[in-house]
């Protein structure tokens, strides 16, 4: 299936960058660009597209309503039952807090800072296809920290992790992609996906946050493998 995505972001020279960078992988297709957030949501209506991602500050509608209304997420406004349900990866120079928790209580699928680099953002546009989620792995450690200390760990009764499933979580929580993973572990690409599926079907997690929360919550995100 090919993944067709809209790119909206006030910055030609920003647009043209990510452009290029997406249409270099063989499964997707920018089908528009937007330079600001009414143009947006205009060209979601007309391209109906799987993916936007989205800058936060724009011109006439700044991206976290644009999220907002591309999501689905609170009241409707006038016109949003002719919008398609869209996933969002929201992709800004800004990791400020006032951005990252609106924009994914607005139902953004992935948070990306610009200088994150090319593999991050295409995993990005396909962990959003898939229904996953991911945040640039700077944020990621920072929003977990909160999560973790505002909600104390529950009891659960979960199947056990192996040894390298363990390893991997931590990572995860850690914020290493699969291919950052992949490298560290000497193994491919394709076998560490594999444990994280195993991982998310044994904690009950939906996507990779969830593995992160539980590495958090027990206490073995970001150690060494050596530790193992």
């Amino acid at each position: 299936m090919t993944i067709r995505v809209l790119i909206a972001d006030d910055q030609e020279m920003v647009r043209r960058g990510l452009r290029r960078i997406l249409e270099s992988q063989p499964d997707i297709e920018v089908v528009g660009e937007a330079a600001d957030g009414v143009a947006a949501l205009e060209a979601a209506r007309t391209l109906r597209p799987d993916v936007a991602l989205v800058d936060i500050r724009m011109p006439r509608m700044d991206g976290l309503e644009v999220t907002r209304r591309l999501a689905g997420t609170g009241p409707a406004e006038p016109g949003d039952d002719a919008l398609p349900k869209v996933r969002v990866v929201v992709v800004t120079t800004f990791d400020l807090d006032e951005y990252v928790y609106p924009a994914l209580r607005h139902g953004a699928c992935g948070f990306l800072l610009k200088r994150s680099g090319p593999s991050l953002l295409v995993e990005a546009v396909r962990a959003a296809v898939a229904g996953d989620s991911l945040i640039s792995p700077s944020i990621t450690v920072r929003l977990l920290k909160h999560v973790t200390v505002a909600r104390p760990a529950a009891p659960r009764a979960l199947e056990a992790l192996t040894e390298r499933e363990t390893e991997i979580a931590g990572q995860v929580a850690a914020g290493l992609t699969n291919a950052d993973i992949a490298r560290e572990l000497f193994i491919s690409a394709g076998t560490v996906k594999t444990h994280v599926a195993s991982i998310q079907r044994k904690l009950g997690v939906r996507n990779r946050v969830g593995i992160a929360v539980h590495a958090w919550e027990m206490g073995y995100a970001g150690r060494e493998r050596t530790q193992w």
